[in-house]
C-alpha cells in the first residue's frame, strides 16, 4: 500500500502577468474565501517522486509526468492526501500505460476532458476517492454557466424592449386622453404634453422632466434607444483554449 497524493496548482500560464494575477485573485476569492472553486491544474503522485497529469498536444499521448510540485507552467498551491491504494507498483505502471493510450493529447477539452478529469479517472482506477468538488467545479459549471449567461442577456434585452414599447403605448394613451381635454391651440395643451412626458419618464427611468420643453428630446432619445436595442446581436458562446 502507498499514499496517493493530489498536487494542485493555480493556472498561471496565460502569458500575461495581468491575466495571471486576475486568476490568482479569482482563486483566492472563490476558493479560499467562500470555498466554491477556482481555476486549477491538478496532478497525482503515486509510488515515486513524480506526479502524473494530462494536457493538450497535437500528437501522441497527453499524459505526462514531472517532479511532484514542480510543474514549471503553473503556480503551486497545495497538496491533498486522497488515501492509500492497494495497487502494486507494477499495477500502477500498467494503469498509466493504459491511460496514456486512452488519453491522446488532441482530445483535450477544457470543460469535458481536462487535467482534473484525468486525475479523477486515475484515482478511480487506484481505488481512492476522487478529487474534491472544488478542484474542477468551474469546468463542470462551464457549459451551464455560458448557457445561463446567454439566455439571461437575451431575456434582459427582450424585457428592456418590451418596457420601452409599453411605456410608449402608455404615453400615447395619456396624450390621447389629455388631447380630448385641451385643444392643440389651448395653452393647457403644453401642460398636458408635460404630464405625458412626466408619466413616460416615471415608467422607464424614474426621472421626471423638469419642463415640458424636454419632451421632444426625450421622445427622440427613447426612439433611438429602441432602434439600437433591436439591432443588437444575440450573445455568442465562446470557450477558452486551455485550462491546465
Amino acid at each position: 500500500m502507498t499514499e496517493v497524493v493530489l498536487h494542485i496548482y493555480d493556472v498561471t500560464n496565460s502569458g500575461s502577468e495581468k491575466t495571471n494575477s486576475t486568476i490568482l485573485q479569482i482563486n483566492k476569492i472563490f476558493k479560499d474565501g467562500i470555498g466554491l472553486g477556482g481555476i486549477f491544474h491538478s496532478a497525482v503522485q503515486v509510488y515515486g517522486e513524480d506526479e502524473w497529469s494530462f494536457g493538450f498536444c497535437e500528437q501522441g499521448s497527453g499524459v505526462f509526468s514531472c517532479p511532484s510540485g514542480k510543474n514549471p507552467m503553473y503556480t503551486y498551491r497545495e497538496f491533498i492526501v486522497l488515501g492509500t491504494t492497494d495497487c502494486s507498483k507494477s499495477k500502477v505502471n500498467q494503469i498509466l500505460r493504459e491511460l496514456s493510450r486512452e488519453w491522446p493529447g488532441f482530445t483535450y477539452d477544457l470543460l469535458s476532458k481536462n487535467c482534473n478529469h484525468f486525475c479523477d479517472e486515475l484515482c478511480e482506477r487506484l481505488g481512492v476517492p476522487r478529487l474534491p468538488g472544488w478542484v474542477n467545479r468551474f469546468a463542470h459549471a462551464g457549459d451551464a454557466a455560458m448557457e445561463v449567461a446567454g439566455n439571461t442577456a437575451y431575456r434582459l434585452k427582450q424585457a428592456k424592449t418590451e418596457i420601452v414599447s409599453a411605456s410608449k403605448v402608455a404615453y400615447r394613451f395619456l396624450v390621447g386622453v389629455t388631447n380630448n381635454i385641451a385643444s392643440p391651440e389651448s395653452p393647457g395643451n403644453s401642460n398636458s404634453r408635460f404630464q405625458a412626458a412626466w408619466f413616460k419618464n416615471m415608467i422607464t427611468t424614474g426621472a421626471k422632466p423638469s419642463s415640458s420643453s424636454e419632451y421632444d428630446s426625450e421622445e427622440n432619445a427613447l426612439r433611438q434607444q429602441q432602434q439600437t436595442d433591436s439591432d443588437l446581436p444575440l450573445p455568442q458562446h465562446s470557450r477558452p483554449l486551455h485550462n491546465g
